[in-house]
């Protein structure tokens, strides 16, 4: 038995059999296999993604060695492929709704903000011929909409590379948050729509938007502040121009260069629309760290189902990890660590002795927890 199977603890802790059983009947999907059933396989993938397994066969290797079900690299590499990935998409959804509930219930915040980017993976052609992307490239792509306050994404389509994020952003509205979102998300329509359904949103303006008849808002002057304009007006040209008057909000980064933001957002300051806008440094952060961390970039198989089963997968020990780590720091005798420090050693079984009582108390509570919902 290994010495570190706190992920393969938690995992269970927040999906039971019965609930996996009722996804495959939702998905009409049977599991026949004796040795490599679903809850095996995700138990591979997730140890895979938080282990850094660099293959099938070396994860069919050292599983057992994590306290997993031996199975042979062949059988397992045969379910990957067979396995509908939605299967495991459904799995990731459940846990992150539950895991992101848990993490809001202590936290007494005005409305949150909601981040919608996605990433892009890519590998070459001949890996993903179901997936051409650019040149001798193929690439599938991620669209995130990502809490900062719970520090885990809320939802995520998967799509291939060519997608186009304006679209697919659609989806992950969300009328409880207020949307932040880079230019590729920005339409004339969208914007107006969004002040008749009465969702709150800040979007950075692409550069080619004309602005028409800009009214300046009245505004008390801060030191050291960064905003160059504060204004409503139009936008877009005559053939196409939004019905309504928005506000835009100009700031300068920290780079020096002038970005432009459209808001409905009218209660509250410039400088907090330029601050929520920088908020999605915390997205990209979040695509960095399971690109770096969760062995997404090595693909353990080629199909469809194969590699969404992965890389939901990865997502699952992504927001096991962060929850573990965001309700260890509610104990009061466990000392503050970077999320990369204490996955490190979290999973080097080299945490300080509070941090490691302080895991066990959440693990037995959340077991608790789950046995009174499942019961």
């Amino acid at each position: 038995m290994a010495k570190n199977t706190t992920i393969f603890t938690l995992l269970q802790n927040f999906i039971s059999q019965e609930e996996i059983n009722g996804i495959l009947a939702e998905l009409q999907f049977e599991d026949t296999a004796r040795k490599c059933d679903v809850p095996t396989l995700l138990n591979y993938l997730v140890g895979a993604a938080t282990f850094e397994w660099k293959s099938l066969r070396y994860a069919a290797d050292v599983a057992p060695a994590q306290g997993l079900k031996s199975v042979d690299y062949s059988t397992f590499s045969k379910r990957l492929g067979e396995l509908n990935y939605l299967i495991v998409k459904r799995i990731f959804e459940l846990i992150v709704s539950r895991l992101n509930r848990a993490a809001r219930r202590s936290l007494k915040l005005k409305k949150e903000l909601l981040v919608i980017d996605s990433t892009t993976i890519t590998v070459g052609k001949n890996r993903l011929p179901w997936a051409l992307y650019h040149g001798e490239r193929s690439g599938i792509k991620l669209h995130v909409s990502f809490t900062n306050q719970t520090g885990m994404p809320l939802q995520i389509v998967e799509t291939t590379g060519l997608k186009h994020d304006g679209p697919i952003g659609v989806e992950l509205e969300d009328k409880r948050f207020i949307l932040v979102a880079d230019r590729a998300y920005f339409s004339i329509d969208k914007v107006d729509r969004y002040a008749t359904t009465k969702q709150d949103f800040v979007i950075r303006l692409k550069d080619n938007i004309q602005l028409n008849r800009k009214k300046s808002l009245k505004r008390a002057a801060v030191e050291g502040s960064n905003i160059v304009g504060d204004y409503t007006c139009t936008l877009g040209t005559a053939q196409k121009q939004t019905t309504e008057r928005h506000r835009v909000v100009e700031f300068i980064d920290y780079e020096g260069a002038i970005v432009r933001v459209v808001t409905n957002l009218r209660d509250v300051t410039a400088e907090e629309i330029a601050d929520m806008y920088k908020e999605r440094w915390a997205i990209e952060s979040f695509f960095r760290w399971i690109k770096q961390n969760l062995n997404v970039p090595v693909l353990f198989g080629t199909t469809k189902n194969a590699v969404f089963s992965q890389l939901f997968s990865a997502l699952i020990a992504y927001v096991l990890l962060k929850f573990l780590h965001t309700e260890g720091h509610k104990k009061n005798n466990c000392k503050r660590l970077s999320f990369a420090g204490f996955t490190r050693q979290l999973l080097c079984d080299t945490l300080p002795i509070e941090w490691r009582i302080g895991i066990k108390e959440i693990l037995a509570f959340y077991w608790r927890l789950n046995q009174v919902n499942t019961g």
